[in-house]
């Protein structure tokens, strides 16, 4: 689908890949409704925007909040008049730590933000979206959703469940105008980690993170896009998630033996 003149709604559009989505899409002629929990990280987004900003509406909602999501669509109309796609980025990562270390506090609000949040909007707009000539639904998943990554086990499986609902969700719209597009993200240069609340400014910015190669946010944002202006199903980003999806497939165990001796290091 192509999004000129169309109205996009883009979660986690005040920070990282989100924001670069924003951006790009008003840059490509798109009108945008930007969801995320942060007022004042939603208003820089605007800023960025420059003489563009008209054509972004701001929306500060948690999408874990299930009644916030519903009230959500009347929202969106009221400021654009029509909904023609849905872009489900928003979402968190677990502190670095194995599974037994996790606190149950931890694990819900990882499986909340990053699976119900999905869940939660998808449902909210579905209705809208049936109902338009043509629409699409991108769901951000991750390389973490096809490969075990130690240390970051539950957020692996947060994103392997949004991966199976947004493949279930392609199938059962196969009949419709409502494209499906899932994305695999490999390691994208964005504050992930402390927006989610697992380091400081300071500890991220001591990480040695050199050695690993990075997609800028503003590539990954194109990437997205490309994709989804393409009406793919899939949608891979970065070298290393192309790499790695390769390698899962070929040979899973040699694959999850390699990431570990990746990762380790960030073990606490």
């Amino acid at each position: 689908m192509k999004v000129a003149n169309k109205v996009i709604v883009v979660t986690g559009g005040g920070n990282g890949m989100g924001r670069e989505m924003v951006l790009e899409l008003v840059r490509r002629g798109a009108r945008v409704a930007a969801v995320d929990i942060q007022a004042d990280a939603l208003q820089e987004t605007v800023r960025r925007a420059g003489a563009l900003g008209s054509q972004i509406s701001t929306h500060v909602v948690n999408i874990a909040d299930q009644s916030a999501v519903a009230a959500l669509p009347e929202q969106v109309l009221a400021a654009h008049g029509s909904v023609d796609g849905l872009i489900n980025d928003a979402g968190i990562i677990q502190p670095f730590v194995r599974l037994n270390d996790l606190t149950d506090p931890q694990i819900e609000r990882t499986m909340n933000v990053n699976f119900f949040g999905t869940l939660y909007m998808t449902k909210a707009f579905l209705p809208q979206l049936l109902q338009r000539p043509t629409a699409h639904i991108v769901s951000v998943s991750s390389m973490g959703g096809f490969l075990p990554v130690p240390g970051q086990t539950l957020y692996g499986a947060s994103k392997a469940a949004v991966k199976l609902l947004t493949e279930g969700l392609y199938a059962e719209l196969l009949d419709t105008h409502v494209h499906v597009t899932v994305v695999f993200p490999g390691a994208i240069g964005t504050n992930i980690a402390v927006n989610s609340g697992v380091m400081t400014a300071a500890q991220q910015n001591s990480q040695d993170t050199g050695k690993y190669k990075m997609t800028p946010p503003a590539t990954a944002a194109r990437i997205i896009l490309d994709g989804m202006e393409r009406d793919k199903f899939r949608v891979l980003v970065g070298s290393d998630a192309k790499m790695m999806d390769f390698l899962t497939r070929l040979a899973p165990k040699r694959a999850a033996h390699l990431i570990y001796k990746q990762m380790k290091s960030l073990l606490n």
